[in-house]
């Protein structure tokens, strides 16, 4: 268990999810935290702070570093310059890193893709560590002299970001969680394995060897080891902060979770189990770990968002069975009382069915109490199947889950859970007492093309049954399963992608059988495959060719659909490496239009920044003329000069607004641009996917556009 050892009041305001800890000095740790006022506070309780420079000395154990802008990420360590760690601070546009030693700036760079999310450490084969930026679409790592050593492209926006051994090769991989509900595995630049979640994942925890945690935007949270889930639990209050922590000392850390209702819980990392739980007056904003105390032992501590930190150390084995504390105890004890009320009440059914059964006996076969305790015939079976409803003019397609028992006993009720398909955790239907039957329906509208798993429990009786029995079952919904075969004639799309396997025709139509929901299997023609699906949800074509001699052509206006068809088949096939050629001229025409609109807010920005510096120079001169005009009692000219004063700053004020517009739209076209390369990099497998997104990086910094374009469709430069 864990005993609070210290606490303090700083007096500052902390953002949630911007806490760390660093030792600047290279021996003691220093608490670390952005501020509501654009500023980042350092708390150093065994050293003086020294003013100067960006460092305003609040008193003896805070420091204020001046940043002036909205400071959106965190984080201290190592950069390779020295043993002392170097604090990172990342902004909408900047990215800083501060010597808080010596008081001076390591580097300070313009990231266009602005900086989300920050972490500090050795990523895979790289020579020294870095400070690795998640922004708008984008992964960035700077060394200690600020130069840019790794880039690449993610899904959506970054919103965590954490280094892990996850390979277990005793090299760091990189996990990004991003707001498309995806968890991405990056060795170098070149992604591994990918996870779905259900949410945005705002937090990624690393925990032991391979095994790592997460937090999503819903409440959930979990534990992965490797790609597979081992739990994972809801609440209504959302997780702001994970931290990894041995309690009991078998060096194996816990799951420590700071929660938005200042709820702080340590779990099992391999059940989940709560063993520990404590609470703070405000919301928890930051969880890290250090000897702040200077005495050889490693505490946890927490912060809320109102300033106080809480310091935690393990128990002695001796007091740990008195420091359960009484919630906890009391916690477990209506646990055990409920579970005693469960086990009652199942004896009872027991109980109840046996005379029941008896009673039949003696009266040959012949009771009236039969069908109210919910007694059924033992061949009952639950059937399940699926089928696509291309839906009309006014329902929407969808797939069809029907439910149905083998005799004439109704279902009562049915629960299906699955991830990511509907408003919630799972979707209940509960048919009216009047319409009830063997049989049931429940459409399903998957919002994405990924497999997902049904867990059904239907409720099986009769019609005036009060008791009744729970048939469980799970069936797979196919990754395509909103597609039908092409009704008719092929309009073939202008799109394509094209590449070879080493791979038996009958290995990709098994493939095809597998994850799109068909009313009769498809099957080669003459060794060939030719085949043509429409998407239900957009009603555009896609077309599947492939020869005896390996070719493979996809055809589809959709990038993002060939790059989950490409992704999806080479994972059961088994397939490392993939190069491909790919024609999108739909994109790239798109491409070619938001690169033209990049330029031109580029040169806004620089000329919009540069009216700006004017304006500044002229109100320095503005200032001492109506200042000197006051001194000397010119009255009218310092009316003059300061009604001068004031529609210049207007005009400034209205230059920043449309500077901050700028800027916003900038971002999203870079967004845009970055979210085309991820598609084009999903059309390829392995080195041939990382090489073609550096490839891209390069020529969009030097501004080769020709070049570009020919990556984007030859996967080469």
């Amino acid at each position: 268990m864990l005993v609070p050892i210290f606490t303090l009041k700083l007096g500052q305001k902390i953002h949630s999810r911007r806490v760390t800890i660093g030792k600047y000095d290279g021996q003691r740790p220093c608490l670390t935290a952005a501020t509501t006022a654009g500023k980042v506070f350092v708390h150093n309780p065994h050293s003086q702070a020294v003013e100067g420079g960006r460092v305003t000395t609040v008193n003896t154990d805070i420091s204020l570093l001046n940043i002036n802008q909205q400071v959106s990420a965190v984080c201290a360590g190592q950069l390779g310059g020295s043993e002392n760690d170097v604090l990172v601070v990342g902004t909408p546009t900047t990215l800083l890193a501060y010597n808080v030693q010596d008081n001076t700036d390591v580097f300070y760079k313009d990231v266009p893709d602005g900086v989300n999310v920050l972490t500090v450490g050795q990523l895979g084969t790289t020579s020294s560590p870095l400070a690795i930026a998640g922004g708008n679409c984008s992964l960035q790592g700077f060394d200690y002299e600020g130069n840019d050593q790794f880039w690449t492209v993610t899904g959506d926006n970054v919103c965590s970001l954490a280094l892990c051994d996850f390979t277990g090769d005793g090299q760091n991989e990189l996990l990004v969680g991003s707001e498309d509900f995806d968890i991405r595995v990056f060795k170098d630049d070149e992604m591994i394995n990918e996870m779905t979640e259900t949410e945005a994942i705002t937090c990624i925890c690393p925990l032991y060897c391979n095994r790592f945690a997460y937090a999503l935007s819903n409440g959930t949270v979990g534990v992965y080891e490797k790609s597979n889930r081992l739990w994972r639990i809801k609440s209504k209050n959302q997780a702001i902060a994970l931290c990894s922590y041995d309690l009991n000392g078998d060096g194996v850390p816990e799951l420590i979770t700071g929660w938005s209702s200042g709820k702080i819980d340590a779990r099992n990392d391999k059940t989940g189990e709560v063993i520990f739980k404590d609470n703070m007056a405000a919301s928890v904003a930051g969880i890290v770990k250090g000897d702040y105390r200077l005495d050889g032992k490693e505490e946890l501590i927490c912060c809320s968002v109102d300033g106080e930190v809480r310091g935690y150390l393990p128990s002695s084995p001796q007091a740990s069975d008195n420091l359960m504390g009484v919630d906890i105890a009391q916690e477990m004890l209506r646990d055990l009382s409920q579970k005693r009320q469960n086990l009652l009440l199942e004896l009872k059914n027991y109980e109840e069915n046996m005379k029941v059964s008896q009673s039949m006996q003696s009266s040959g076969g012949v009771d009236v109490d039969q069908s109210k305790l919910g007694i059924i015939p033992a061949n009952t079976q639950l059937q399940t199947s699926l089928h696509v409803n291309p839906g009309s003019e006014h329902v929407l397609p969808s797939v069809e889950l029907s439910i149905a028992t083998s005799n004439e006993m109704i279902i009562r009720a049915v629960m299906i859970f699955a991830e990511g398909i509907f408003d919630g955790e799972c979707h209940v239907v509960h048919p009216l007492q009047t319409s009830l039957s063997n049989s049931l329906q429940v459409s399903i509208f998957p919002p994405r093309d990924y497999p997902v798993d049904l867990h059904i429990k239907a409720f099986v009786g009769t019609k005036t049954s009060s008791q009744f029995h729970v048939f469980e079952i799970t069936r797979q919904l196919p990754r395509f399963a909103l597609y039908t075969l092409y009704p008719g004639e092929v309009l073939e799309p202008s799109s394509s992608v094209e590449f070879h396997i080493n791979e038996r025709v009958n290995r990709v139509v098994l493939w095809i059988n597998q994850n799109f929901l068909l009313l009769e299997e498809i099957e080669a023609v003459n060794g060939q495959l030719d085949v043509a699906f429409q998407s239900l949800r957009t009603h555009t074509p896609l077309v599947i060719r492939m020869q005896q001699n390996g070719n493979v052509t996809l055809k589809t206006d959709d990038m993002d659909l060939a790059g989950e068809v490409i992704q999806a088949m080479t994972t059961f096939l088994k397939i490392e490496e993939l190069q491909t050629t790919a024609d999108f001229p739909i994109q790239m025409d798109d491409l070619n239009n938001i690169l033209v609109k990049v330029d031109e807010l580029h040169s806004a920005g620089q000329k919009l920044t540069a009216e700006m510096a004017d304006h500044s120079n002229l109100i320095r001169s503005l200032v001492v003329r109506a200042e000197d005009a006051r001194l000397m009692g010119d009255m009218k000219n310092m009316r003059r000069g300061y009604m001068e004063l004031y529609d210049l700053n207007r005009d400034l004020v209205n230059g920043y607004k449309i500077r901050c517009n700028n800027h916003t739209e900038l971002l999203n076209c870079l967004k845009m641009v970055n979210q085309i390369i991820q598609r084009a990099g999903n059309l390829r497998v392995g080195k041939h996917k990382s090489s073609m997104i550096s490839s891209c990086r390069q020529a969009i910094k030097s501004s080769n556009m020709s070049s570009l374009f020919k990556i984007i469709k030859a996967g080469v430069q």
